[in-house]
C-alpha cells in the first residue's frame, strides 16, 4: 500500500461536478455552491462550469424542465415552482419560458392539477366555510393562484 499525498487525493472541480451530475440535474448556481463547499477556487469553478455547459453536461434549461416535472408530480402550483426555481438561481426569463412551454405542450394543466391535488388531500371535503377556507389555504400554500383554487373547489363541490 502506498500513501498518497493530500494533493493526489484531492479531486478536480470537474471530477466533483461530474460525480454530482451523475446523480441528478443541478442548476449552475447549485453546482457552484456544492463545488465551493468542497474548497475549489472560484476561478476553477467558473471555468469548470463553463466547460460543462459548453459540452452539454450541465444545462439550466434541462434542470428547469426536470425540476418542473418533479414538482408537478408532487402537486405543486406555478407560483411555488417559479419561486423554487428562482431560489435555485434560474433566470426569470428561463423560468417563464419553461412554464409556458410546459403549458403549450400540454404537459401540465394547472387548473386540473389543483383539482386533483385538492381531491387527493380533502376527499370528501366539508361543507362549512371553515373547511372551504382550509382547502383554499392548502392550495394557496402549494402555489396555486385564485382562479385555480376556485376551479378546484368547484370541481370538488360538483363531485359530491
Amino acid at each position: 500500500m502506498s500513501i498518497r499525498s493530500a494533493s493526489e487525493r484531492a479531486s478536480s472541480p470537474r471530477d466533483d461536478a461530474i460525480r454530482l451530475l451523475a446523480r441528478r440535474e443541478y442548476s449552475r448556481t447549485e453546482l457552484a455552491q456544492r463545488l465551493a463547499a468542497r474548497s475549489h477556487s472560484p476561478e476553477d469553478i467558473g471555468g469548470c462550469l463553463d466547460a460543462l455547459a459548453a459540452e452539454g453536461l450541465q444545462s439550466d434549461a434541462r434542470f428547469a424542465e426536470s425540476f418542473l416535472r418533479s414538482r408537478v408530480m408532487r402537486g405543486q402550483g406555478p407560483a411555488k415552482v417559479r419561486a423554487e426555481l428562482a431560489r435555485r438561481g434560474i433566470e426569470r426569463e428561463l423560468v417563464t419560458a419553461t412554464l409556458a412551454e410546459a403549458e403549450r405542450e400540454g404537459e401540465v394543466d394547472w387548473f386540473e392539477l389543483a383539482a386533483v391535488t385538492l381531491a387527493r388531500r380533502f376527499s370528501p371535503p366539508g361543507d362549512s366555510p371553515r373547511e372551504r377556507a382550509r382547502c383554499e389555504r392548502f392550495l394557496a400554500a402549494r402555489g396555486f393562484d385564485f382562479d385555480q383554487v376556485r376551479h378546484a373547489l368547484e370541481r370538488l363541490g360538483a363531485a359530491e
